[in-house]
Parts: structure tokens; C-alpha cells; sequence
């Protein structure tokens, strides 16, 4: 690793200074891309802000008609959460399948959704869901907070501090795992929510992204059976050595089946 200065704030607005004192300051919550990056010296960042030293950052408590969610809440904490389990069981088994036991022990909300990792599960239940992401200075639509490969809409010291999930009717997530990584190479989140059908795709392209077209069809009848008439366009989506952009296509189809088979259960 390259030589850096660290800190280890105990507020909010603590970490959002030390942030801005930089250009090159980086944030750290579970570590799971930083660290393994820094180690890679793929990064040098003259600064590195520990977020875990702040208080209260990794609660989960109702809240009006849904869940909020703290940022530093690992994983693993989400998925074996009863309340999670109870109000949006569909994210409590979204968490359970994130990487291994040691990712999931170490890994946070707030630290997956700021990285937005292309493949990672957590953009896919924000976007199908409706969630709203709290930071350090504002409230975004969880829509507008993903918008583009590994980029967010969050601005230079501003700090996730929270996410709120509105409860769903019913909801349901599936994935096809890369076998080593666990991460999606498709992963499709239906739900039914109060605003109506909701469809976002995780893997298949360079940012999370919701499919219309299957939100027309699972408007008009909430069944897997009513999804065998979608064709997924390839054009756009990821192509690499571990699948193509017409197979991950053909996946967003069969994922999108098996999310309302879930979400039915």
C-alpha cells in the first residue's frame, strides 16, 4: 500500500470535513472494494475516513410504512434482521446471498450502494423498491442516486448515512450467480408496491436499470407465465469472459420469472 493519513471520526459532520479537507479522500465503512484495491495499488488515496467510529450508523428500525436501514448495517445484519424478515422478506434473502459469510460480515449497505458496483445485489432492491437514500446533506430517490458504471449522484464529502425501503405488497428478488464471486451476472428484483410494479436489473448492464416492459405485462397479470412474451434487447448490456450481452439478455427473462415465483411465495 502507498503511505496515507487515517482518521477515525466519531460524527457525521466530522467525516464530511475530513472528506473535504481532499480531493483524494476516500470514505471507509467494510472495506470489501477499498482495501483489496489500496492492496492492489489500483487507488492511493492521501486519506482514508473511517466511518466506523460513528454511532448509530448501523440500526434498522421501522419507519412509517417501511424500514430504516443505518449504512454501516452489515449484510449479514440485514439478512437475520426479524424485522427486515418480516416487513420486506424479499431483501432479508437478497442479503443472505451477497458474497460469502466473511463479505457479508464485514460488508455494508451504504459501502455497496456508494461503490455501485455494476454486479452488486443492493442497487436492484433500492430502484425495484422505490428507496430513498439518506446522506449527510439531502434525501435521494434511489433512481436518481445510480447513474452510471460505479458512479453515484453523491457529491464530494457528502456521506450515505441511511436508506428507507417502503413496504411492498409482495416482492421478490432471483439472481445467476457467478460461481466464485457471488456477485450477479443477472439479477432482477420485482415488487408490487403501492406506486405499482416495479422491475429493476442488476448485472446485466453498466448501472441498474428498471424494465418497462416487464412492468406492463406484471401490471396486467402478477404471474411468471405472464413474462414468457418479454424479449430483452442485448444492445447495451455487459459483455465479458463470464457471459455475453445476448446471453445476459436471455437471463434478465429467466431471473425476471423466477423474482415473481419468489415474490409469490
Amino acid at each position: 500500500m502507498y503511505p496515507f493519513a487515517y482518521h477515525r471520526p466519531t460524527t457525521v459532520a466530522e467525516a464530511a470535513a475530513r472528506l473535504r479537507d481532499s480531493e483524494e479522500a476516500r470514505p471507509l465503512a467494510g472495506g470489501q472494494t477499498l482495501i483489496p484495491t489500496l492492496k492492489q495499488r489500483l487507488a492511493s488515496p492521501d486519506t482514508l475516513v473511517d466511518l466506523k467510529g460513528i454511532a448509530g450508523l448501523d440500526a434498522i428500525a421501522a419507519e412509517g410504512d417501511g424500514l430504516r436501514i443505518g449504512a454501516l448495517t452489515r449484510h449479514a445484519g440485514v439478512a437475520a434482521s426479524p424485522l427486515v424478515q418480516n416487513v420486506i422478506p424479499a431483501l432479508a434473502r437478497l442479503a443472505a446471498g451477497i458474497g460469502d459469510p466473511q463479505v457479508r460480515n464485514r460488508g455494508t449497505l451504504g459501502g455497496s450502494i456508494a461503490n455501485n458496483d455494476p454486479a452488486s445485489d443492493y442497487p436492484a432492491a433500492l430502484v425495484g423498491l422505490g428507496a430513498v437514500i439518506g446522506t449527510s446533506e439531502r434525501r435521494i430517490a434511489a433512481e436518481d442516486f445510480f447513474t452510471g458504471l460505479f458512479e453515484t449522484d453523491l457529491e464530494p464529502g457528502e456521506i450515505v448515512t441511511e436508506v428507507w425501503f417502503p413496504r411492498p405488497r409482495r416482492a421478490g428478488y432471483a439472481k445467476f450467480p457467478n460461481p466464485a464471486s457471488r456477485y450477479a451476472l443477472v439479477g432482477v428484483f420485482v415488487a408490487d408496491t403501492a406506486a405499482g410494479i416495479r422491475v429493476a436489473v442488476t448485472g446485466a448492464g453498466p448501472c441498474v436499470f428498471r424494465l418497462a416492459e416487464a412492468e406492463r405485462l406484471l401490471s396486467a397479470s402478477f404471474v411468471p407465465t405472464a413474462l414468457e412474451a418479454l424479449r430483452v434487447p442485448a444492445t447495451g448490456l455487459n459483455a465479458d469472459i463470464h457471459a455475453d450481452a445476448n446471453y445476459r439478455a436471455h437471463l434478465v427473462g429467466v431471473m425476471a420469472q423466477r423474482a415473481v415465483a419468489a415474490a409469490l411465495l
